[in-house]
């Protein structure tokens, strides 16, 4: 199993081309780097990974206290798991990826951006926002916390599906099982990883003020029936980040690599392919 040990956490990661590494630059592929959203993992981008890994080497990886990486005490906040993530480029000698963060995996992304723009060749922001969390959600939030700490993940899971999930996904009866396979991978969520991770993400600051400083080539991608992070807040980073491109995806909520990922690959390689022109 991949793991590397980078700021006091092994991290697990998958690599769909580590061979790359031992060629010469000229002969390696661009690479793009995924980091997921809260209470998933590597796997909400298998789809993506099998759709890019031909033209690109595809590393994706879990954040601490999620998926296979190490549920360590501290290090949950946005500027420490953006830390994590120049670790990891770095302990893998990549000098630029294009990096794709979901929600709290755009959070992060967006920090790196700020800190380190010399390690990303362009940035894709999915289902995300740059501003903290509002009032009315941090009470949601925090209920949510509670019942994590009283309940644990496993019971509350189907409560967190419509947050996840769109209404066209949820009430599609042809998509039932991978309804199930998603819930799946939210119950083995652990009870203190989850609540370490989500309070992280509830008390992060804003970073929208900031954003005028990313001159890096940005697209921003939204679902039109995203509840956590609709396109209000996918409007806002578009209007800071200077020649941004902003995209819709149709009939979907706040997991576009899942529920429509033949919509958001062609999005991703459509940008790309502007991006290497």
């Amino acid at each position: 199993m991949p793991i590397l040990s980078l700021n006091g956490a092994e991290i697990y990661y998958e690599d769909s081309a580590p061979e790359q590494a031992n060629l010469p630059p000229e002969q390696q592929k661009p690479v793009m780097l995924f980091a997921h959203g809260l209470l998933w993992g590597t796997h909400l981008y298998d789809k993506q990974v099998e759709h890019f890994k031909p033209d690109y080497r595809c590393i994706a990886f879990d954040f601490r206290g999620q998926g296979k990486s190490e549920i360590t005490k501290s290090g949950y906040d946005m500027d420490s798991l953006a830390d994590d993530a120049i670790a990891l480029l770095e302990a893998l000698q990549i000098k630029k990826c294009h990096f794709v963060g979901l929600s709290m995996g755009g959070y992060v992304a967006q920090r790196v951006a700020l800190k380190r723009p010399d390690l990303l060749q362009s940035l894709i922001l999915l289902d995300t926002a740059a501003e903290a969390e509002s009032p009315e959600k941090k009470a949601g939030y925090e209920k949510l916390l509670k019942a994590i700490h009283w309940l644990g993940v496993k019971r509350i899971s189907k409560k967190v599906m419509p947050i996840m999930f769109g209404e066209t996904f949820l009430n599609d009866k042809s998509r039932k099982q991978e309804y199930k396979t998603w819930l799946e991978h939210l119950k083995r969520n652990d009870k203190k990883g989850a609540a370490r991770a989500t309070i992280g993400v509830i008390e992060r600051d804003e970073v929208l003020s900031r954003l005028p400083q990313i001159t890096l080539p940005t697209l921003i991608v939204v679902g039109d029936e995203d509840k956590p992070t609709p396109y209000e807040e996918a409007q806002k980073m578009h209007f800071a980040i200077s020649g941004s491109k902003l995209a819709v995806i149709k009939h979907s909520g706040h997991s576009t690599p899942v529920e429509q990922p033949e919509q958001l690959n062609e999005v991703i390689s459509t940008f790309l392919t502007q991006v290497i022109a």
